[in-house]
């Protein structure tokens, strides 16, 4: 496991079919173990039976542990992926604007009518900035000669 955790990205799944192959083999190792614990004579027979026990129990925290040790390695490469994805993603602007376009085409809007309402857009953003800074030099002005 030791080894697992400090192979590096091409090795990774060689060291892991490794570990599998040794705990399948520890498995079947035992499961004659639990065969040969069974032959023993009726004093020893409880006692080798626990031990073979103890084995499997500790072998199958090996299987869990390295089943965990994949999980965190498929997690983190697909996030990995998804950062890869998101990064070489090209987003395009005014997404929106076409999509109202392309309505106003259905509708059967004219190309002067939607000239009109984009110029209209592009006024009333500054009419909204303006009133925003006439807001403010007011709410300033008070504060200022009242306080």
């Amino acid at each position: 496991m030791g080894r697992l955790e400090t192979a590096d990205k091409q090795s990774v799944h060689l060291v892991e079919n490794e570990i599998q192959a040794s705990i399948d083999q520890i498995f079947s190792h035992l499961e004659r173990l639990e065969i040969l614990s069974s032959k023993e004579p009726p004093n020893k027979r409880q006692n080798a039976k626990l031990r073979v026990d103890q084995l499997k129990y500790d072998v199958q925290h090996l299987q869990t542990a390295l089943r965990n040790f994949q999980h965190r390695r498929h997690a983190r490469e697909q996030q990995e992926r998804q950062r890869e994805e998101l990064l070489s993603r090209t987003f395009t602007t005014n997404g929106t604007q076409k999509k109202i376009l392309d309505i106003a085409n259905m509708l059967g809007l004219s190309n002067t009518v939607m000239r009109l309402i984009e110029k209209r857009a592009f006024q009333d953003k500054y009419f909204m900035i303006g009133g925003m800074l006439v807001t403010l030099t007011v709410m300033f002005l008070v504060v200022h000669y009242l306080t």
